[in-house]
């Protein structure tokens, strides 16, 4: 009986790479599959070649396969570092944005935060993370736009459409407006994993991405297999919106899901009539995101008020940090210096 790649891809998937909790297949670290007859050669892919972890799992790969398919059948496994075909290799900072409740205004800030760190000088790109909601397009005016295809290296990428200045990929690029994508857990992770790592982003600086709400399987899958420099988090003033933030922070927080928390963005965090500049309407309160922000030792990096041209800018497809000069545009100038102080100052 012939081995086929699906077979073998299967035996791989009993190797667990403990540090990261997932097996290998899962984690991307299989990049390549050959098979001559009984020989079979396996490429795995590790950070660094010098982790204890890496003969841990060649054992366990030549045994699953072995074990499986047949014990004579003679494997190869070649474990390599590969930088030049390692996600996001060309990324300095992957910033991720993320609250615990839809209708915070999380898009409306990864959009204008990505805008922010362009203005200060930087290469920028943004990923519309959220596949079940995705309002990134309309936000850039891309929605009727398509990413490119190029062949790099023998592998098919994706090319990100770009709008002033910033690279854009967003799951909206490749549906139709009026679809509704009823998928499970597995197809929004794997639609990710593509965005992610079958992209050809560059050199950036920055990679802002605007993450679903809530704690589910991208969350994870971000945490597990990418290398993130950190998380901001968006939430509203009500208490409401704050406690279920706090159970997305507290999710990077946990062991072996650490990833560093940048700061707290309060949106809608008052409300300024145009003829009454001196008065501030706190209508959905005060005083909960600065609880939480001391509860997680984080900075609030930000306050945005409420203001109706946000909404505006942000539907007319030029993000308001973009075309206008007022307190909201200043206040995401401001968030954005703030981020990259506390970046700089975590080496």
């Amino acid at each position: 009986m012939s081995v086929t790649k699906e077979q073998v891809v299967d035996a791989l998937k009993q190797v667990i790479f403990f540090k990261k909790r997932d097996n290998i297949v899962n984690l991307n670290m299989v990049k390549d599959i050959n098979i001559n007859g009984k020989e079979i050669k396996v490429t795995i892919v590790f950070e660094k070649l010098d982790d204890p972890a890496v003969g841990i799992v060649y054992k366990s790969a030549v045994s699953s396969i072995k074990n499986v398919l047949g014990q004579d059948l003679i494997i190869d496994v070649q474990p390599v570092t590969d930088d030049e075909h390692r996600p996001l290799s060309g990324v300095k900072h992957v910033i991720a944005v993320i609250s615990g409740k839809g209708g915070v205004g999380k898009s409306t800030v990864a959009a204008n935060l990505a805008i922010a760190l362009s203005k200060t000088g930087n290469k920028v790109g943004i990923l519309d993370a959220d596949v079940l909601g995705p309002s990134v397009p309309i936000m850039f005016g891309v929605e009727d736009g398509r990413p490119g295809i190029i062949e790099k290296n023998g592998k098919t990428l994706l090319v990100p459409l770009e709008n002033y200045g910033i690279k854009i990929l967003s799951i909206g690029f490749f549906v139709k407006p009026e679809q509704a994508l009823m998928w499970r857990g597995s197809m929004a992770n794997n639609a990710f994993n593509q965005l992610m790592k079958d992209a050809d982003w560059g050199e950036l600086d920055f990679l802002v991405i605007d993450m679903p709400p809530g704690t589910g399987d991208i969350q994870l899958t971000l945490a597990q297999n990418y290398n993130i420099r950190g998380a901001v988090l968006v939430s509203t003033p009500q208490k409401v919106a704050v406690a279920d933030v706090r159970r997305a922070a507290m999710m990077y927080r946990q062991e072996k899901l650490t990833i560093p928390l940048l700061g707290l963005i309060e949106n809608m965090s008052y409300f300024t009539p145009e003829d009454m500049p001196e008065k501030k309407y706190f209508i959905f309160g005060q005083g909960a995101s600065d609880k939480l922000a001391n509860e997680l030792n984080i900075k609030v990096l930000g306050r945005l008020p409420i203001v109706e041209k946000v909404t505006e800018t942000g539907d007319g497809g030029m993000p308001i940090t973009l075309v206008d000069s007022s307190p909201v545009s200043e206040e995401f100038m401001n968030i954005a210096k703030k981020l990259k102080s506390t970046i700089e100052q975590m080496g």
